[in-house]
This record gives C-alpha cells, structure tokens and sequence, in this order.
C-alpha cells in the first residue's frame, strides 16, 4: 500500500513556487532592470545590456559546481545564501550611479539567481521522481513561466509607483524570506529521512545499471555526440530566445507604453504554461522529443519573424508574443527531459548539469549581442529587422542541432 502522505508532492509545489521567484526575479526581471537604468541614467544600451550579460554569465561556474556545493553545504544553505545574493545583486542594479556598480550588481544577481534556476528545479525533484519526473519537472517549471506573468507587470508596477530602488527592496526581502522558508522546512528532507521511495513506490526499485556502470565523466560526457547535439540545440535556441526576450521588452514599450509592454511580456510567458502542457501531451503520444523540440522552434520563428509587421500593424505584437513565448518553457524544461531518454540514471545528472552550464555561458553573450545589433543601426526599424533575422538564423541552428541528433522516425509518423 502507498504512502498517503507523500512529501514528493509537498517538494513539487515548493519547488513551484522557487521557480517562480527565481525566474521573476533573474530571469524576465533583467530585461526590465535594462530598461529602468537606461531610463535613470541616461547609459547607452550597448552598457547596460552587457551588464544583462554579466548578470548570465556569471552563474555558468556555480551551475557546473552546484551537485557539489549541495553535497558540502546541504540545499537549504545553498538556497538560502542563493537567494540573498540575488537580492543584494537586485538593490546594486537599483542603485548604480556608476558603471562598476551596475556591474557588481549584474555579478551578484547572476550568481544568485542559478541557485534558483533550471539546475536546482532538477535536482530538488529528482530525488523524488523518477518514472513520473517529466510530468513533475513540467508543473515545476510552471512556476518559472507564472513568475514572468506576475513579476514582469509588477516590477513596472512598483517601479514606476515607488521607484526602482523601493522595488527592489521589498521585492528582495520578500524572495529572501520565502526562500529561507522553503529551503529549512521542505528542501531539507528527502525520500531517504522520511523512509519513502521515488513517486511514492512502496519500494525502491533497482537500477540495472547501477552495480557495473562506470563513473561517468565530464570528458565522457563532451566526447558523446548525443550530448553535443543536444547541448548546440539548448545553447543556439537560448541565446536566440535570451538575446531577443532581453531587448523585447524596450522594443514593444516604444511603441505599447510600459505597462502595455510589461503586460505583453507576461502574455508570452503565460504561453509558455500552454506550450509546455501541449509538448507534454506530444510526448505522452511517443512523439519523438527532439523532433518536438524542433517543432517548438519553428513556432516561435514564426513569431520572432511577425515582429517585422510591428510599426505597420502594432497588434501583431499580441500574436508575436504568444507565439514566441510558447517555446520559452519548453527551452529549458525540454532538453533534460530529452537527456532523460538518451542517458542512463547515473549519466543524466552530469549530462544535465554540464548541458545547463554550456547553454547559459553561450547564452550570456546573447543580450549583448544584439544590444550591438540594435546600437549599430540608427534607423529604430532597421535595427529591429536585423535583431529578428539574428534570431531567426539561430532559431534555424537550434532545429538542426536537434533534428540531426535524432534517430527515430519523423514527427508525423510519430503521432501514430
């Protein structure tokens, strides 16, 4: 008989609602953070969006290091001084008046905010899901979609109520003391300390692979062409969906209004909830999920590419987002699942936490990329036309990563 209290449930909501703050507050907050230090101080965009740059960038170490920063410090300590970071990092972007303060603000909040991204969101359910874990992983990673939807109209919100600096302080305290909870009241136990077992099984079935596999190495991991094609696929869509989310906001504000905007940027992220349930129903079908990550960038090409119609029709904004923001969950939460399939239980963990760490030291570069496409064009339309053909050429490596490390039928087929 099961258990009728499983804490793995407890761990998904929980796990939920860190998704949510963490990708509220260091991932859709940093494009609108840009925005109010240009608006302040009067900086060029090639600054400030290399400053978002920092922000990503500067994590990609502490990804690759997290399994082990767990195991040393336990997740409750590690969460806990994550999310403290991420504040002080927040309160330095709210507060620069000079270059290098900006700057130091972009480190701390990068560094913090990993502690509470995709790495983490895995590793906490983990543990707790096996069979299940592409079902769980999915609602996990609703949160980071919902924070878009909450945090991106609020952080306008507060911003232009009570300024930047206020923002970021109650906004801050809020996700330090919500994390800290969390982390010393659920994050700490797992299915071991409370004597249940992964989806609440009444016994912990055995790996095969267990007792003769290898340790499975970094270098193990580089040298597999599975992984590198899978490791491209993340990498190219993110910068493309990173580099053209970071610079969304300022385009459509210019010509929507801020709170428009803001409300646009929550749209594509509530799309994303509606993209990710559908990749999930595809994949419940046996389709191919390569294949389904292909299919999920060609949708949002086609929403980057209706961005071109902008200033001839503003309401093609609406269908722009929506198209664009259904592939932004499925971005992150579908290649480990993709890793799942691909690897055994003993290599996915180090697939996944080196493929997380590749994808964001690329995609930290992407806003600053094209914050250089925009400033090197004078004409507002001209530069729009050459950020969404940038996005389009790497949404179309994306697809190619994926389809050629595919070796099952095509999609089509598959949906039989």
């Amino acid at each position: 008989m099961k258990n009728s209290a499983f804490f793995g449930q407890t761990v998904l909501r929980c796990t939920f609602i860190l998704a949510l703050v963490g990708w509220g507050v260091g991932f859709y907050g940093p494009p609108i953070y840009m925005q109010a230090v240009m608006d302040r101080t009067g900086w060029p965009i090639t600054l400030v969006s290399t400053a978002v740059t920092l922000h990503f960038l500067s994590g990609t170490v502490v990804i690759a290091n997290l399994p082990r920063m767990y195991a040393r410090f336990g997740v409750p300590v590690v969460t806990l001084l994550g999310s403290i970071t991420l504040g002080v990092g927040v309160n330095l972007w709210a507060q620069a008046n000079q270059p290098w303060v900006l700057n130091a603000g972009a480190l701390c909040s990068g560094i913090g905010w990993v502690t509470l991204g995709a790495t983490a969101v895995n590793t906490l359910i983990a543990p707790w899901y096996i069979k299940e874990r592409p079902k769980a992983l999915g609602k996990a990673y609703n949160g980071a979609s919902l924070g878009g939807v909450i945090f991106s109209p609020l952080w306008v919100f507060l911003i232009e109520r009570f300024g930047f600096g206020m923002a970021a302080l109650v906004i801050s305290l809020m996700a330090v003391v919500l994390m800290g909870t969390l982390a010393f009241l659920v994050f700490n136990k797992t299915p071991q300390s409370l004597g249940q077992h992964p989806d609440n099984a009444v016994s912990l079935e055995p790996s095969a692979t267990t007792a003769n596999a290898a340790p499975w190495t970094a270098a193990q991991t580089l040298k597999s062409a599975k992984f590198r094609s899978l490791a491209a696929g993340m990498s190219l869509g993110l910068f493309a969906q990173i580099g053209l989310i970071a610079h969304l906001y300022s385009i459509l504000a210019g010509r929507m209004g801020a709170q428009d905007a803001s409300f646009a940027m929550g749209l594509a992220t509530a799309s994303a909830m509606g993209g990710r349930f559908i990749a999930a129903r595809l994949m419940s079908r046996g389709v191919d999920r390569r294949q389904l990550a292909c299919l999920g960038y060609a949708i949002q090409m086609s929403g980057t590419l209706m961005l071109l119609g902008l200033d001839s029709h503003p309401a093609v904004a609406w269908v722009a987002v929506l198209l664009i923001g259904s592939g932004i969950g499925n971005a992150t939460s579908l290649p480990p699942l993709i890793a799942q399939t691909e690897f055994s239980r003993e290599q996915t963990a180090k697939v996944i936490a080196l493929m997380v760490a590749i994808s964001q030291a690329t995609y930290a570069f992407a806003p600053a990329s094209f914050g250089l496409i925009r400033a090197s064009l004078s004409n507002p339309g001209e530069a729009i036309v050459a950020l969404v053909m940038a996005a389009v050429i790497v949404q179309t490596l994306a697809i190619l990563s994926f389809y050629l490390g595919s070796t099952t039928r095509p999609l089509g087929k598959a949906l039989y």
